[in-house]
């Protein structure tokens, strides 16, 4: 029997979060997170976005893939790390520690992941939303967040959402990290998915936000947007579930493979005969 995690089989945040095409929502969830003034300039001056932001994109997703899927133990050791690797980023006006940073950047992905599922699977009942919100609550509260900081449930979210979105004024970090996370350095062969990639974050960004980041929006670019959506929604979920939840298997198996990498590399405590006895 497997160990328990934070979820089980048949919760929302499961069904929800085990379909690989969430990665289509990756480049508008960081973007947005790091409109955030905090975070922008958190990321733009500590992270290593700048040489590998498709790294970055790995590291989020394995700490995300241990919260839904890993053991409660894999879960909080990944999300400890993070925490330590938090405390290093701090700076004139920031500190990643911030509790209201870690509820902004939660809320970034239950809104992203939520309308981008639901775009392809049609709208879950507001009863499996508010479940849903609920749980993803934890990505907060795991990194450190107190619980009563967050809105307490999807009426409060949507104002509190909607709030922030209108209150930010980008900074030249936050506009940077930007354009980073939509033309990284990559090989020919990962251009069309950047392409589909930049498309999606244009159409998933609200406004104003969309058109602070001076991002055209036309008619025609609209259509396009609802073409991949509409094409998406037709051939996705006819796909194998296996083939859905292969990104979900190789980062569990990749984040199982750092940690049991980790283990190894660890001093070992030397017995003494006390210990021994």
């Amino acid at each position: 029997m497997s160990e328990p995690g934070l979820f089980k089989d048949g919760d929302v945040i499961r069904r929800v979060t085990q379909e690989g095409i969430l990665l289509l929502g990756g480049g508008v969830a960081s973007i947005l997170q790091t409109s955030h003034p905090g975070v922008g300039q958190g990321v733009h001056d500590h992270s290593y976005t700048f040489d590998n932001p498709l790294l970055r994109l790995r590291g989020t997703m394995e700490w995300l893939t241990a919260v839904h899927f890993g053991t409660r133990e894999e879960a909080e050791r990944v999300s400890a790390f993070v925490g330590k690797m938090h405390d290093k980023v701090n700076g004139p006006g920031y500190d990643a520690q911030d509790p209201d940073l870690k509820v902004w950047v939660g809320a970034t992905l239950f809104d992203v992941s939520a309308r981008l599922y639901q775009a392809l699977f049609g709208r879950l009942p507001e009863a499996e939303l508010e479940e849903y919100y609920q749980q993803t609550r934890i990505y907060a509260q795991i990194l450190g967040a107190p619980a009563e900081l967050q809105p307490a449930d999807l009426a409060e979210f949507r104002a509190y959402y909607r709030a922030k979105v209108k209150e930010f004024e980008l900074t030249p970090a936050s506009k940077e990290v930007a354009r980073l996370v939509l033309y990284p350095k990559a090989p020919w062969y990962r251009r069309p998915a950047l392409v589909a990639v930049r498309l999606a974050s244009a159409g998933l960004m609200p406004e104003p936000l969309r058109s602070a980041y001076g991002w055209a929006w036309s008619p025609a670019r609209e259509r396009r947007f609802l073409v991949l959506i509409n094409v998406l929604r037709l051939v996705y979920p006819r796909l194998p579930l296996s083939l859905r939840t292969a990104p979900r298997e190789m980062f569990l198996t990749s984040l199982r493979h750092r940690l049991a990498k980790a283990e190894r590399g660890r001093p070992r405590k030397k017995i003494r005969s006390a210990d021994a006895a």
